[in-house]
C-alpha cells in the first residue's frame, strides 16, 4: 500500500530553498566528559527526569561503530554520564511519552559471531517505564530497520512510523511508512513492516528517515527527520521536517531546517561523513523559536536555535 504524497524535490532543491530563506543563530557545540576521549553524537534533545536535565548519548570510540548509549547531565559547562544511570548497548538513542510514560529507544547492532567487530544486521529497540530507572523492554522492531518511531495521537491511539527498504535496510531506496493502532500493546514487528509507505517522498537515488514526531496543536504529527544522499565519494546529512495528517495518511511536503554549515566545522569519523547531521530533537519554545539537537559528522554533538518549524504545519 502506498500513502498520498506530492512529488518528491530532491536534496539539491530543498537546500537551495533553505539557503534562500534561513535566518539562524549560530550553532553551538555541546561538550562532554567522562567518555574516556570517546566521541559523543547522535543526541536526543535535553528532557527532564527525575528532577535533572538528561541528554542521551551515542559514545563510541573513532576508529569502530560499536557504541553505548550512556545517560548525560549538565554540570557547569559540560555534560557528564549520570552515575546512578543504566548504559545500553545501543546506537542513536532515541524517547518520547505516552500515556505518561517514557518510552526510551535505540539501535541494537547485531554481530557476526565469528567475527565481532562486523555489524551484519541491525533491529530498532523500545523500552517503557516512568523514568530512565524503571525502563523495561517491551518492543523489537523489524530486521533491518532503524528510525521507528511512536507518538501518541489527540485520538488517543498510537502513531506508528517507519523507514523500510533501502540496500542492507538503509540507504538509497530506504522511506518512511506510517499507521496507526490502539495500544502500545498492538506494535509488533509485523504492524511496522506492513506500515503503508508515502509515495514520492524521496528521489530514487536519496533516502531519509523520522527521528522524533510531535503532536501538533492541531493534531497532525510533525516529523523531525533526515534527508540524505550519496555521490559515491561523500554522505550528506540534513535536518528536515514535515507533517502528516493521521486522519487521511497525508504528508506535507519536506522541508530543510539545518545543513552540516550551519554548525561550526569540527571532527569527523571518516572524511565522507564531514557533510552530515544527524536530527535528535527538538525543543519548541515560547516566541515562535524551537531549539534543534543534531549528531554531527558521527564524531560531535550541536545545539542550534531556530524558527519553529512545526508552526506552519499547525494552520494546515
Amino acid at each position: 500500500m502506498q500513502q498520498q504524497q506530492i512529488g518528491y524535490q530532491t536534496c539539491a532543491e530543498l537546500v537551495e530553498e533553505f539557503n534562500r530563506s534561513a535566518i539562524m543563530n549560530d550553532g553551538q557545540q555541546i561538550c562532554f566528559d567522562g567518555v574516556a576521549g570517546k566521541d559523543v553524537y547522535n543526541i536526543t534533545a535535553a528532557f527532564m527526569d527525575r528532577g535533572s536535565l538528561i541528554i542521551a548519548g551515542r559514545v563510541e570510540g573513532r576508529m569502530t561503530e560499536l557504541s553505548n548509549v550512556l545517560f548525560f547531565r549538565q554540570q557547569g559547562d559540560v555534560w557528564t554520564p549520570h552515575p546512578d544511570y543504566p548504559i545500553y548497548e545501543l546506537q542513536d538513542p532515541f524517547l518520547t511519552r505516552i500515556k505518561g510514560e517514557l518510552i526510551f529507544g535505540g539501535v541494537t547492532v547485531i554481530k557476526d559471531p565469528l567475527h565481532p567487530e562486523k555489524i551484519i544486521s541491525w533491529v530498532t529497540s523500545f523500552y517503557r517505564g516512568q523514568d530512565v530507572l524503571s525502563l523495561k523492554p517491551f518492543l523489537t522492531g523489524p530486521a533491518r530497520m532503524k528510525d521507528v518511531r511512536l507518538v501518541m495521537l489527540a485520538s488517543g491511539e498510537i502513531g506508528v512510523l517507519s523507514r523500510p527498504g533501502g540496500l542492507l535496510g538503509g540507504g538509497p531506496g530506504s522511506v518512511i511508512g506510517f499507521t496507526k493502532v490502539s495500544t502500545l500493546e498492538e506494535v509488533t514487528a509485523d504492524i511496522i513492516t506492513n506500515a503503508p509507505r508515502f509515495d514520492n517522498q524521496f528521489s530514487p537515488l536519496e533516502w531519509g528517515g523520522g527521528n522524533e514526531l510531535h503532536l501538533l496543536a492541531n493534531g497532525y504529527v510533525g516529523v523531525l527527520g533526515h534527508i540524505a544522499e550519496f555521490d559515491g565519494i561523500d554522505r550528506r546529512y540534513h535536518a528536515m521536517t514535515f507533517a502528516i495528517n493521521p486522519e487521511t495518511s497525508e504528508a506535507s511536503p519536506m522541508k530543510i531546517i539545518a545543513i552540516r554549515s550551519s554548525f561550526p566545522a569540527g571532527a569527523a569519523k571518516r572524511p565522507d561523513l564531514q557533510d552530515v547531521i544527524f536530527s535528535g530533537g527538538i525543543l519548541r519554545k515560547p516566541g515562535g523559536l524551537a531549539e534543534l539537537y543534531v549528531g554531527a559528522s558521527d564524531a560531535e554533538a550541536y545545539r542550534i536555535e531556530i524558527a519553529d518549524p512545526f508552526l506552519e504545519y499547525e494552520s494546515l
